[in-house]
């Protein structure tokens, strides 16, 4: 088995935006936050750190100070992902020099490609780096997905680590087909259970953003034995966790900890504030675990 970059929640985390650009201090306050409340690693510039709306010099700004701030207490894992199989290479190679300890990978977006071409472009973003690399499969927002058969030849390749795996229903033929040569996330926090079922190390997770140690636990409690108790904090999260994606992803959660006084900031365009509805939606969430 290749040693996994960690086991239990990573948090996704924001990224908290001013009119003039990141807010570092806040930046750091947030990294703080997730080493005090048992987060096991963070994942900066992912989706939900809204790295698509990011210049190369921002992005990796990001990354050097997070790994600055978290100082190796936790694992720092960096987005870097591009359906530009050059770009990508690029940025994983900067990240990789400013520190990162993994790197995390997302399939090829819009001009999409083949399997072939699936293996080929993580093949040349894991040559990039001797670090750890996570892939991340996402169908519904690139319309693309890893197929096992191709996990399988990637988990070939001594540093392609994991996956963070948002097609649930394909994991029984990647641990089939992969056996124990990759390791295994879920991208989904209503799925953190199953994914630990088929033998999965933890989630890289939204709504660790907001409760840190509960998503924690539920890893923590499967992996020491204790199932009944995990599934029941899996079950009790449930409302907030669909009220974190009453919109798209980071819309919601940026609402929420803002709403908790985290003052984050919105997102960038073309993101936008949620609807009335929505936002009832979240605050009644929020209220339901008394955090307003």
């Amino acid at each position: 088995m290749k040693k996994p970059v960690f086991t239990g929640s990573a948090v996704a985390i924001v990224t908290p935006f001013t009119d003039k650009g990141i807010n570092f201090e806040k930046l750091s306050e947030l990294c703080e936050f997730h080493i005090k409340n048992k987060t096991d690693a963070i994942l900066v510039a992912g989706t939900t750190g809204e790295a698509s709306t990011m210049p190369d010099a921002e992005h990796l700004s990001a990354i050097g100070h997070v790994v600055k701030v978290v100082g190796g207490r936790l694992p720092v894992i960096a987005g870097t992902g591009s359906n530009d199989t050059v770009h990508a290479v690029e940025l994983t190679r900067r990240a990789c020099e400013l520190g990162a300890d993994a790197i995390l990978s997302v399939t090829p977006y819009y001009n999409k490609c083949s399997q072939e071409g699936l293996y080929q472009h993580f093949k040349h973003v894991a040559e990039a780096s001797d670090k750890p690399i996570i892939l991340y499969n996402v169908p519904s927002r690139t319309a693309l997905n890893i197929a096992p058969q191709t996990y399988k030849r990637l988990s070939a390749l001594p540093n392609i680590n994991g996956v963070k795996e948002c097609n649930i229903d394909q994991v029984p033929d990647i641990v089939y087909h992969c056996k124990d040569a990759l390791n295994l996330y879920t991208g989904e926090d209503p799925m953190i259970i199953p994914m630990l079922s088929f033998g999965g190390l933890g989630v890289i997770s939204v709504a660790a953003n907001i409760m840190p140690e509960q998503v924690h636990n539920i890893v923590n409690s499967w992996m020491s034995g204790r199932y009944d108790e995990a599934r029941s904090i899996q079950i009790k999260l449930m409302p907030l966790i669909r009220a974190l994606f009453c919109d798209v992803n980071p819309i919601p959660v940026k609402a929420a900890m803002n709403l908790m006084g985290m003052d984050v900031g919105p997102c960038r365009m073309p993101l936008t504030d949620p609807s009335t509805e929505n936002m009832d939606k979240i605050r009644s969430a929020l209220a339901l675990y008394n955090l307003i």
